[in-house]
This record gives structure tokens, C-alpha cells and sequence, in this order.
């Protein structure tokens, strides 16, 4: 039991260093191509920041371990408005970015909507799997186009995000980011045969180490990203991390094992774990676009979240 346990913590440092790697490495070498900051922002940075998710999900789906993979990508959805926007917003109090209100709070609304009817019938195919990319294809393009034509303050928080990137030689970017994407790789395959073999050991399914131990793991990453965006004093790019890697959990993750292990949910997937999902969606909704208050995520509202989530995972415990 040692093993697998000392594997799982060894795959998270792993997972958590490269990403970060991988992510300083392509941006700056995007930098360095003269490619925008806007373009470098939606696409290498949001992207990057899933990586975690999205390498563990096609490790899992690799091993056959697809439900895993799914568990994964609805489970760091919870634990990030649960857990991530919860705890941040306990610390300092969240005010929703106008970027956010209208762009990528509607996509990730209408995102979840996608996955709610892939998921209805109880079964994540390879046509799903297109549905959701041509979903992920079509959020990017209409952000990028978005953004492009944005007012110069949101192009000017895009760039303060990325100024805070080390920036490197060509030559450098693209050895740390190699080095960043082989130990990517290397510690998903860990991660993955570590949560397989403490699902068995404990007699759970794979699904619920992945809705637990495997997605608070992955969303460690946007805990860290959101804490310190907030602290830093830039709390409107805390709510858009979560709220861009949520988006990308759903058309980008959950697409992985439905193009390269199709597999068959159960019910009580969709409506307990997909249902959490959509619940705590909805409240981030209700938070950003409640009338007659000011659209910030409170101390009092930061709390509301994280006792969901902790009530999800007590709930998932005894089931369990």
C-alpha cells in the first residue's frame, strides 16, 4: 500500500513542476515567434494550465481506465469552484471581471450544457468526443476574436499575467518546454498506475479516486495560480483561470477517453457526480448575475462553496 501511495505523491510534485515548466517554456517561446500576447493567453497559457488534466485523462484512457479519466475531468470542475474559488474566496473576496461576465461565464454554461447531452444517454463515444472538440474549437475562435477587438483593459490583464512568465532564449524555451512535456507524460503514467492500484487495494471504484484523490490533486495547479493572482491584488483573473480551466475540463479532458477508450457511464454518475458539477456551476451563475448585488464572490459566499464540496465528499465516502 506504501507504493502506490508514495507513487501517487511523487506522480502530483511531478505533474505540478512540469506543468509549470511546460507552460513558461511554449509561452516564451510563442513570445519569442512574435506571437500575441492575446493569442499566447487563450491558447498556450489556458491550455497549459490543463495539461495535468488532460495527459492523466489520455493516460487513463491509454490503460483502459476511462472512467477514471471522466472522473477526473467532472470531479477538478467541483473541486475548483468548490474547493479553488471557495478557499480563495474566504482569503480575499472575488469580483467578477466584465470579460468574464461576458465571455467565458456564457461558454462555460453552455459547455456544461454540451457535456449534459453527450452524457445523457449513459454513453462517451467517439461522437461525443468530436461534439465536445468542435465545442472546444468553437470557444477558442470566438474568445480569440473577442479578445482581439476588447477593450485595452482586459488586453492590458492579459498581458500583466503573462509579464509575470520568466522570459528565456529560444533555444532555452524550447528545451524546458521538451523537459516540461516528457515529465508531463512520465507522471501521468505514474499517477495513473498509482490511483488504479489504490482504487483495488481499497476496494473503490476507479471513478471515485478520480472524483477525489486524482481531481483535487490536478486542480492543486489552479489552487495556487488562484491564490496567488488574488493576493497579487488581481482577483479578475482568479475567477477567469477557474472558470477557462473548467471549460477546458469539459469540451477538452472529457473528450479524451471518449476518442480513445469510448466507455459506458452509470446513472448515478450523471445525476450525483455531473449533477454536483452542474449545482455548483449554477451557483457561480447565480453569484455572478444576481440582481441587485454587486457580482463578487463573498467570504460568506466563499464558504457556501467550500461546505458543498465538503458535503460532496462526505456523501462520496459513504457511498463509497
Amino acid at each position: 500500500m506504501w507504493l502506490p501511495i508514495l507513487a501517487l505523491i511523487v506522480g502530483f510534485v511531478a505533474l505540478i513542476w512540469s506543468a509549470d515548466r511546460f507552460v513558461s517554456g511554449a509561452a516564451a517561446t510563442a513570445s519569442n515567434l512574435n506571437v500575441s500576447k492575446v493569442l499566447i493567453g487563450l491558447t498556450v497559457v489556458s491550455v497549459g494550465t490543463s495539461a495535468p488534466e488532460i495527459l492523466v485523462a489520455l493516460a487513463a484512457a491509454l490503460e483502459e481506465s476511462s472512467s477514471l479519466a471522466i472522473g477526473n475531468a467532472i470531479g477538478s470542475n467541483i473541486a475548483n469552484v468548490g474547493l479553488v474559488l471557495g478557499v480563495t474566496a474566504m482569503v480575499a473576496p472575488l469580483p467578477f471581471a466584465p470579460g468574464v461576465l461576458k465571455l467565458e461565464l456564457p461558454w462555460l454554461i453552455a459547455a456544461t450544457l454540451l457535456a449534459l447531452i453527450c452524457l445523457f444517454d449513459l454513453w462517451l463515444g467517439t461522437f461525443d468526443g468530436l461534439v465536445l472538440l468542435a465545442g472546444l474549437w468553437l470557444v477558442m475562435h470566438r474568445l480569440m476574436r473577442k479578445q482581439r477587438g476588447a477593450a485595452h483593459g482586459i488586453r492590458e490583464t492579459l498581458e500583466e499575467e503573462l509579464e509575470e512568465l520568466p522570459s528565456m532564449t529560444t533555444a532555452r524555451a524550447l528545451l524546458w518546454t521538451a523537459i516540461g512535456l516528457a515529465v508531463l507524460l512520465a507522471a501521468a503514467w505514474i499517477l495513473v498506475w498509482a490511483a488504479t492500484e489504490i482504487a483495488r487495494l481499497l476496494g473503490v471504484s476507479e471513478l471515485v479516486i478520480g472524483l477525489t484523490v486524482v481531481a483535487v490533486g490536478t486542480s492543486l495547479p489552479e489552487l495556487a495560480a488562484t491564490l496567488s493572482a488574488a493576493l497579487k491584488g488581481h482577483p479578475d483573473i482568479a475567477i477567469g483561470n477557474v472558470v477557462g480551466s473548467n471549460i477546458l475540463n469539459i469540451l477538452a479532458v472529457m473528450a479524451v477517453p471518449a476518442l480513445v477508450h469510448p466507455v459506458g457511464i452509470e446513472a448515478h454518475v450523471l445525476w450525483r457526480d455531473f449533477g454536483m458539477m452542474a449545482a455548483l456551476t449554477a451557483l457561480l451563475v447565480l453569484f455572478a448575475y444576481a440582481i441587485g448585488s454587486r457580482p463578487t464572490i463573498t467570504r460568506f459566499e466563499g464558504s457556501v462553496m467550500v461546505l458543498a464540496w465538503i458535503g460532496y465528499m462526505v456523501l462520496l465516502y459513504h457511498q463509497a
